[in-house]
């Protein structure tokens, strides 16, 4: 534990709410092929065909066209000024694939804040930017008043790539102090993160 907190203070992590100003970082950490096949951190905000119809540059355009309505659908991790990491969060009703997930349904009817996706740069992997991330998602909902975070991890029992753990792993919403309120599927557990 001691080493993940050292490689942390190595890092000297500062997080930002993706706005406009910041989008040419946003394209730079995601790449030329938009993090994990294109998504552009755009699967939870669209169901089925028309996911698949729209991977690649078609969702940059329409992740763009979110922050430019200035909307911030998530946070920046940024090392030494360079981006390294990003969290996806905001209310559960901007993610229309959540509203149709039997496996993900609501717990109850109290608002929450969801957390849907991660993407770390490859090389800082492994470093516990994720628990970090999701810490700082629960600072940024604070701020904006929110009272509940939610996430939706993958409970795996060995190391999986990371296209398959895109949402975050139980263990590191555990190390953030999130606490699982809820599981429909035997690997899908549902996380919740109560600010006071």
């Amino acid at each position: 534990m001691s080493e993940t907190v050292d490689l942390i203070e190595e890092l000297d992590l500062s997080f930002h709410p993706l706005t406009q100003k910041l989008w040419h970082d946003f394209e730079l950490l995601f790449g030329r092929h938009g993090a994990c096949g294109g998504c552009w951190c755009m699967f939870w905000k669209l169901r089925g065909r028309e996911y698949d119809e729209s991977k690649g540059d078609t969702a940059r355009q329409m992740q763009k066209s979110v922050v430019d309505s200035k909307t911030v659908p998530g946070l920046l991790a940024y090392s030494e000024g360079y981006p390294v990491g990003w969290v996806a969060i905001e209310p559960r009703s901007a993610y229309s694939r959540l509203a149709h997930s039997r496996t993900l349904k609501p717990v109850d009817d109290q608002e929450v804040w969801s957390i849907t996706c991660f993407f770390v740069e490859k090389k800082h992997r492994h470093k516990g930017i994720a628990v970090e991330l999701l810490k700082a998602a629960a600072n940024y909902v604070k701020e904006q008043g929110g009272k509940i975070v939610e996430g939706y991890p993958v409970d795996v029992k060995k190391e999986e790539p990371p296209p398959f753990v895109f949402t975050g792993t139980a263990s590191a919403f555990k190390q953030a102090g999130f606490e699982e309120v809820a599981r429909n599927s035997p690997a899908r557990p549902i996380f919740r993160y109560l600010i006071k």
